[in-house]
């Protein structure tokens, strides 16, 4: 694979990049704990007419979600023939490095979505990034420089293409690699690519791991093909596991959302299930604790906040809200948006795109509740929104725009 570096501002030393985040970071896919909660946000007391816009850069097109750490940016995206990967100054969008590669060209019904899906991940000085093609690559935070580049399965990548983000836990980046029918979950050493570990079984989804704490060990929970798996952080073993297939034409796309010892899932046109893990002995079983089969999610994972779950329904395509203590929907709204919609927990607020516009909705259980809607873009915004203090990033088919709340 050809791939090609330039500096194109030159700046100092970086005094540090922290691998534990700051309050307002965005290091990776769902933002620091890949919950899509935030901290710090100040509400206005009165939300004004329009955003600000202050800067606006073309970088590419892509769905991927850019990385916020600090003051720099951290952006995939595609341009022409090459994958790029861009480090931008945060306060004015100018570039500080970017590292690009060739890329296959993008065809079937993916093809108008050429760019990747896969959000940087950044933590101990590191940027690792996934392209379309399955290629895992890991460069240097500071400069750019890459590191390592790993291509475990040449030629293979899911129907959709590669989607899932990786993961870094304990010096360990985690990516599940492979297609349809041949795939395996692989962690390999973040210094210095070296594999560790290895756990072969089915091939990745568009969904993408999260943590969850087992009797304090690390485990990740994984939405491969047809299995949710819970499988170690440290050494790849399968601790459980569970049948989740999906029906008529959904995909898994919705990436496990884990609070406690519970894991919510949906995405397979099934509705939506929760669990519980439980401890047997040596080992662990799987308890369904409940299951709504009328409400679900396509393409958008749902946030849990105060034990409610808030989505947009596929089908319907209707913004809702579900209790997580007994999968019981209290409310759904009737207006449609598009099922790709993003949403994030702001703290008094969420703040959504289910399209092309910004709009804030009060966290209630009562009804759907609008605060105020900004135009963000002017086509279908598949990336979420990065909120640090009052600015908000936004990256849509091929530009970043940071907005202000003023």
């Amino acid at each position: 694979m050809r791939r090609s570096k330039s500096v194109v501002l030159v700046v100092g030393v970086v005094s540090m990049i922290v691998s534990c985040a700051r309050a307002q970071d965005w290091p990776q896919w769902r933002g620091a704990n890949r919950d899509a909660k935030i901290s710090g946000f100040t509400a206005p007391s009165t939300w004004p007419k329009e955003l600000k816009s202050q800067w606006k850069v073309t970088v590419g097109l892509g769905d991927a979600t850019p990385a916020l750490v600090g003051k720099r940016l951290y952006v995939f995206a595609r341009q022409g023939d090459e994958e790029v990967a861009m480090c931008l100054n945060a306060d004015d969008g100018k570039e500080i490095w970017r590292d690009k590669h060739s890329a296959p060209a993008v065809t079937g019904g993916p093809r108008d979505h050429s760019g990747p899906r896969s959000t940087p991940t950044v933590a101990d000085g590191k940027v690792v990034i996934l392209g379309v093609a399955g290629v895992l690559t890991c460069l240097d935070a500071a400069g750019g420089k890459v590191l390592w580049t790993k291509d475990e399965f040449p030629g293979g990548w899911p129907r959709f293409y590669a989607a899932m983000s990786p993961i870094v836990v304990d010096g360990l980046c985690i990516a599940h690699l492979g297609k349809e029918g041949a795939g395996a979950i692989v962690a390999y050493d973040l210094a210095s690519g070296d594999p560790k570990w290895k756990w072969t079984g089915g091939g990745p989804t568009y969904a993408s791991p999260v943590l969850m704490i087992l009797d304090g060990a690390k485990t990740l929970v994984v939405h491969a093909e047809s299995d949710l798996l819970g499988i170690s952080a440290a050494d790849g073993k399968l601790l459980w596991q569970v049948a989740v297939p999906v029906r008529q034409r959904f995909y898994s796309s919705v990436t496990p959302i884990v609070d406690g010892r519970t894991v919510i899932y949906t995405g397979q046109g099934t509705g939506t299930k929760a669990i519980r893990i439980e401890k047997t002995g040596d080992g662990y079983a799987v308890k369904e604790l409940w299951s709504n089969d009328d409400v679900g999610t396509g393409y958008n994972t749902p946030v849990l906040k105060n034990g409610l779950l808030f989505g947009i329904s596929d089908p319907g395509n209707n913004f809702f809200c579900m209790s997580a203590r007994d999968g019981k929907t209290l409310w759904t709204d009737t207006i449609k948006y598009s099922r790709f919609g993003t949403m994030i927990d702001a703290g008094p607020v969420l703040l959504t795109i289910p399209a092309s516009d910004l709009l804030v909705i009060e966290p209630t259980d009562a009804k759907y509740a609008e605060l105020a809607r900004y135009k963000v873009a002017q086509e279908q915004v598949y990336a979420f929104p990065i909120v640090a203090g009052n600015r908000i990033y936004v990256k849509d088919k091929d530009s970043l725009t940071l907005w202000t709340l003023e």
